[in-house]
């Protein structure tokens, strides 16, 4: 079973799952102080200020100063706020990969049909020209 794990992680496709999945999660870090940091308070000037980390419901009928001050009263609540954010970091984050998918294919595509062009052209064979062939012709009939 050892022997099956080691085979298994040194297969090369684990490890750049792993290297993904780390790049994934520093990318995160990056998005969410994105939308955290700059585009929540670029939104907030043009809806006149208001700041959708704040967003907040509290279910049990009490009004509470902030969505901190709620969750430490134990408040249950439905944090809109957060959820906004976080559609907001899906959006960037699912652009993102759009365009690197998109980026990574036409490189693909790109190698694939140079790679096409030379077998190509390495495939054609370089026999005699029309001339070439119509000049024996015209010699071989000449010597009968």
């Amino acid at each position: 079973m050892l022997n099956e794990f080691r085979d298994f992680i040194a297969r090369g496709n684990v490890m750049d799952m792993a290297v993904g999945i780390i790049i994934g999660a520093a990318f995160t870090a990056i998005v969410t102080s994105l939308v955290g940091d700059l585009i929540n308070p670029i939104i907030a000037l043009f809806t006149g200020g208001i700041d959708f980390s704040g967003w907040f419901y509290a279910l049990d009928g009490e009004s509470y100063a902030s969505l901190a001050s709620a969750q430490e009263a134990g408040a249950p609540v439905f944090a809109i706020g957060n959820f906004i954010m976080a559609v907001i970091n899906f959006l960037i984050v699912a652009f993102v990969v759009f365009m690197l998918v998109k980026t990574v294919n036409r490189i693909k595509e790109a190698t694939a049909k140079e790679a096409e062009d030379a077998g190509t052209e390495a495939e054609t064979p370089k026999g005699p020209t029309e001339l070439e062939v119509l000049l024996e012709i015209r010699d071989a009939l000449k010597t009968n």
